[in-house]
């Protein structure tokens, strides 16, 4: 009931982040996990990783309480507290705090925007994708202040909506954030984000106006946002990261990381898709996505493949660039 097996390799990721994260902290790290049920995701980076030398868990469900205690009662170094996660518990601050609750995670950002010290991560899940993605528009101003995009790119604006949204809390409490690793997967979005001390004036989240937006097409419903139009991952953070030595699914943590280190190398808002770009252009085939690639790098653009979808890619190269290469590359077909 309080075990998730859909999000072992989710949790998988978490291990080979917190096994990434510089400078070495020599065991010294202090964790919260907020809504902990069972209490695995916290257990793992305890337990798999040498980052933590302590690590509290809060739960106020009697019953994944009274597993969660027989989980870490054989784990020194661990505390678990029967409480309400929007309090602050003792040994706040913390280095790490983890939020993975069960649908969106605003009841309990605020918290965590105070309880991390300075220089610290916070790591949020959001569950509620029907809200971030598009579908329910007005409960996602409610909740999140913004306008989500709709469509095949919807999660990941649903994921930059939820930055955003981390972005103007962390604000409220005169610090700033640093997304260092954020990825939109399944039926959720997760950020890791870097808080630091003092507000940012040039902090990257903005709105999207459809008609001077030059990346690829988020549909023509804007405007949109605000969103996080900054980067999504930290480049030598996740070029470091590898599949953790018990991970639960070995096979499917290496293809995403393969992903995340090429996107990484070209982070920019949205990508492209070539079937859905070569439909939008009336031609009759996509061109093979070896020759855009080529065709773009000749042009002196950057381009990279990206975990979101299996043909889709992220390029620096205005949308209009991208389009023109594609009517030429289908003209000498």
């Amino acid at each position: 009931m309080f075990y998730n097996p859909a999000m072992a390799a989710d949790r998988d990721l978490a291990v080979a982040f917190a096994h990434a994260l510089v400078p070495a902290s020599g065991g010294q790290r202090t964790g919260w996990e907020m809504t902990a049920a069972t209490g695995v995701r916290g257990l793992r980076l305890f337990h798999e990783t040498t980052a933590f030398g302590s690590f509290t868990f809060s739960e106020t469900n009697p019953d994944a309480l009274a597993v969660l205690r027989e989980n870490v009662a054989r784990y020194p170094g661990t505390l678990v507290l029967s409480g309400d996660a929007r309090e602050l518990p003792p040994g706040a601050p913390f280095d790490y705090v983890d939020l993975d609750p069960y649908g969106s995670p605003t009841p309990f950002v605020p918290t965590a925007m105070t309880a991390v010290r300075a220089a610290g991560v916070v790591a949020v899940t959001a569950t509620d994708m029907m809200v971030l993605a598009g579908a329910q528009p007005a409960v996602c101003l409610r909740r999140y202040g913004a306008r989500p995009v709709r469509g095949r790119l919807g999660p990941e604006g649903g994921l930059r909506v939820l930055l955003a949204y981390l972005a103007r809390q962390a604000r409220q409490v005169d610090r700033s954030i640093r997304p260092l690793l954020a990825y939109a997967r399944d039926h959720y979005v997760r950020a890791y984000v870097e808080v630091r001390d003092g507000r940012d004036d040039l902090v990257p989240v903005d709105i999207i106006d459809p008609e001077r937006w030059t990346g690829p097409s988020v549909g023509d419903r804007g405007p949109y946002g605000p969103l996080w139009l900054g980067p999504l991952h930290d480049a030598g953070l996740v070029a470091r990261m590898i599949v953790p030595d018990h991970a639960a699914r070995v096979s499917d943590a290496e293809r995403f990381l393969v992903r995340l280190r090429e996107e990484a190398t070209v982070d920019r808002p949205f990508y492209f898709e070539a079937n859905v770009l070569a439909h939008r252009l009336h031609l009759s085939a996509p061109p093979a996505l070896s020759a855009v690639e080529d065709g773009l790098r000749r042009l002196g653009f950057r381009v990279a493949r990206t975990p979101a979808r299996p043909e889709a890619f992220r390029t620096d190269a205005p949308r209009v660039e991208v389009e023109e290469l594609f009517r030429r590359l289908a003209r000498a077909a």
